[in-house]
């Protein structure tokens, strides 16, 4: 066996590519026939050095639009080597090996990757299961390194769990829901492989995740973006299952807002962190999966019907995060001086927040270049702390206009030391403590001040930092996270997160060799190689989107 194969890393040729899926007219869409999908050349070749001087946002369109075929991340490739020159560091090799050692199979199959091989710690708990997020950066890496089988099987595996009943107590949860995670039981006496799967009734918490089905949909887009495949979407499971999905979002009730409605707990932040209510995570989420789906489901009589509930929805969702939900230095200083007690369609302070209830931090924070979607908007609330994951898929998804993505970028430029620090990259900013902390957590210790999710460092959103610095022409900020992260991960043993203000220590309760921080590496060293693989994870700004609003526009208007 050659070098090259022991490191998980193969040479596969340049092939064709599929023609743009996701641009669609969303005011024209109802009255389209089914898209025509021709094939094309694939992306035409440039180096990072012209990435770095030159992308416009013009420039930036052909990602998206291109079939992303896996192995041309090969780091020893002869395309690779001819064009950016790269040398494979160290730690590609040792990730490689760590994330093939964290394989799940059944039935002799590859169906997904564990959450984290800590030899060195007394309890499993769940860790040694496959969980639907956690997947995600694994299935990336694989399709980007040209092994799309893995994904296949898990997107099948997870589709089948989704069919059973599912109960927590007494009570049944709806149709649609995914998996939190699942376990492979091995009985090596009868020979046999049986699926477990916990929706949420085993979970700290018991909270059922809302991303599952989100990340799904989003996973089966990129598998179809890479491999050139139409015909895992197009089966009747698949189309069935993303209805199941989107049906229990786009139910009516009483809601007044098109977001989301969520518990505390119910995303990647899994557990108490007033996040509940409508948190940015999920509705950026919800944005790209509603997206991802529209490119992918049929305009027969189920999926037309759904179709015209997603482009409805998507109007109004944009419409609403982009302007209450932005906040930059100029709509800092509108709600500065807010009055409250407004009543009728004319109020300017629709939610009635009170002025007093912004925080110190956000005055200091804010520069007067930048901006971000803050964490939560609800009546008379709103939480104005920086939630990483939330703005990165708003720059991928294209729910954040352009001009709104690049004051996010200029936001993390600016506050680097607070948001990037010595290990990429804060989930959330900043800190709760003391007697809030307290209250929001309900004294959780394990999210003590710059712990886990209380503004600890994550790995794993170096491979969204990295997409979204490339979507937005700003690859140089994504290599100098790389940097950062190659001086320590490796030697500390690949941890799940890192404690401190600027991320100087492994977390007190961190797991080693945590799958997600090393695939989340190898995709981000993959995908700043060779910049055509974000077209399986990034979508086009869609041009017939409501335009963001004014906080002085009446809702008559």
């Amino acid at each position: 066996m050659d070098g090259t194969k022991e490191i998980g890393l193969r040479n596969v040729s340049s092939t064709c590519s599929i023609s743009e899926m996701d641009d669609f007219d969303l005011s024209r869409l109802l009255d389209k026939p089914r898209l025509n999908i021709e094939r094309q050349r694939s992306f035409d070749e440039r180096s990072l050095s012209e990435l770095s001087i030159g992308l416009t946002r013009g420039g930036l369109d052909i990602y998206e639009s291109t079939y992303s075929p896996g192995g041309r991340s090969g780091f020893d490739t002869p395309a690779s080597s001819t064009r950016n020159s790269f040398e494979p560091h160290p730690m590609v090799a040792d990730a490689w090996e760590a994330l093939r050692r964290s394989i799940v199979y059944f039935r002799g199959q590859p169906v997904g990757t564990i959450a984290a091989i800590d030899h060195a710690s007394e309890e499993v708990l769940n860790y040694d299961q496959v969980f639907v997020r956690d997947f995600v950066p694994s299935a990336l890496a694989f399709l980007m390194n040209g092994e799309p089988e893995i994904v296949k099987n898990f997107l099948l595996k997870t589709l089948h769990l989704q069919g059973w009943e599912k109960r927590i107590d007494r009570f049944k949860l709806g149709e649609g829901a995914m998996p939190a995670s699942f376990k492979v039981l091995h009985d090596p006496v009868r020979k046999t492989d049986t699926l477990i799967a916990d929706f949420g009734e085993s979970a700290i918490g018991r909270v059922a995740p809302v991303d599952s089905g989100f990340w799904w949909i989003i996973l089966l887009r990129a598998y179809t973006k890479s491999t050139g495949d139409l015909s895992l979407a197009e089966t009747p499971e698949c189309q069935k299952g993303m209805r199941l999905i989107l049906t229990l979002c786009l139910s009516e009730g009483f809601d007044t807002f098109p977001t989301l409605l969520c518990a505390d707990g119910c995303s990647m932040i899994d557990r108490r962190m007033g996040i509940y209510g409508y948190p940015i995570e999920i509705q950026a989420l919800f944005f790209m999966a509603l997206r991802c789906a529209l490119s992918m489901l049929k305009h027969d009589t189920e999926g037309k019907e759904c179709i015209e509930r997603i482009v409805k929805r998507l109007h109004a969702l944009s419409y609403h995060m982009r302007g209450y939900f932005w906040l930059d230095f100029q709509q800092l200083n509108d709600i500065y001086r807010y009055k409250t007690e407004e009543y009728s369609h004319t109020a300017v302070n629709k939610f009635n927040v009170i002025p007093d209830s912004i925080p110190d931090w956000v005055f200091d924070f804010m520069p007067t270049r930048g901006g971000y979607f803050i964490g939560n908007v609800s009546p008379a609330r709103m939480d104005f702390r920086w939630f990483a994951l939330g703005n990165c898929v708003a720059i991928l998804s294209s729910l954040a206009t352009p001009e709104q993505s690049m004051a996010i970028m200029d936001l993390i430029e600016s506050r680097w030391e607070e948001l990037v620090g010595e290990m990429p990259m804060k989930i959330a900013y900043p800190a709760i403590e003391s007697h809030e902390w307290r209250i929001v957590t309900g004294c959780d210790p394990k999210n003590t001040r710059w712990s886990y999710h209380n503004g600890g460092s994550w790995p794993v959103l170096l491979w969204m930092l990295t997409a979204a610095c490339i979507k937005t022409g700003r690859p140089q900020i994504a290599r100098r996270a790389i940097d950062l992260a190659e001086t320590r991960l490796l030697k500390d043993g690949w941890p799940e997160y890192y404690d401190g203000k600027v991320g100087r220590f492994i977390g007190k309760q961190a797991r080693k060799y945590q799958t997600w921080s090393i695939a989340g590496y190898l995709v981000a060293k993959m995908m700043l190689e060779d910049p055509s693989h974000l077209g399986m994870i990034s979508l086009e700004e869609d041009k017939q989107m409501k335009p963001v609003i004014k906080r002085s526009t009446s809702w008559t208007c």
